[in-house]
């Protein structure tokens, strides 16, 4: 039997509280992929070209510090689920790919977004680990309990 990880990084909320539902529809165990130092408003104000989630997007290497490591060795199955931040996922879910060992498990990426669509973003996140069993990445903007519930129940 598979063991599931949600892990998730959320700014407004409206990410957690998806991945809080799937972990019940899973019966997996949640973690939140924290930044070491919290997004404050304005670190979040993308119309601020020097807001620091700007200045993170717009660094290719920038990888924003975890306040805490990911234990992923006994999951077999990890969702990941993040916003979508500039059509692609946040630098910090890059630095939670970066930070573990994922070769052999499967990886199932969701995102929300205010109006974007994921764009490459899975190609883009394939990269980093290419060892894994990537699953097609879904939006879930508007997605209700029942359908989360259905399209993880046919991954």
């Amino acid at each position: 039997m598979s063991k599931t990880l949600i892990a998730h990084f959320s700014a407004s909320g409206e990410t957690a509280r998806l991945a809080k539902t799937l972990a019940g529809v899973t019966g997996g165990d949640l973690f939140e992929i924290k930044p070491q130092t919290n997004y404050t408003a304005a670190d979040l104000n993308w119309n601020d070209s020097s807001s620091r989630s700007t200045l993170e997007m717009k660094g290719d290497k920038s990888r924003p510090a975890m306040a805490g490591p990911a234990d992923v060795a006994q999951y077999d199955v990890v969702f990941v689920g993040f916003p979508i931040w500039w059509y692609q996922a946040p630098r910090i879910i890059e630095t939670f790919l970066e930070s573990c060992d994922f070769s052999g498990k499967t990886l199932v990426p969701f995102a929300t977004s205010g109006g974007s669509g994921m764009g490459r973003t899975v190609d883009e996140l394939r990269k980093l680990c290419p060892n894994a069993d990537w699953k097609a990445g879904k939006m879930m903007n508007g997605v209700s309990d029942k359908a989360l519930a259905d399209w993880a129940n046919a991954l």
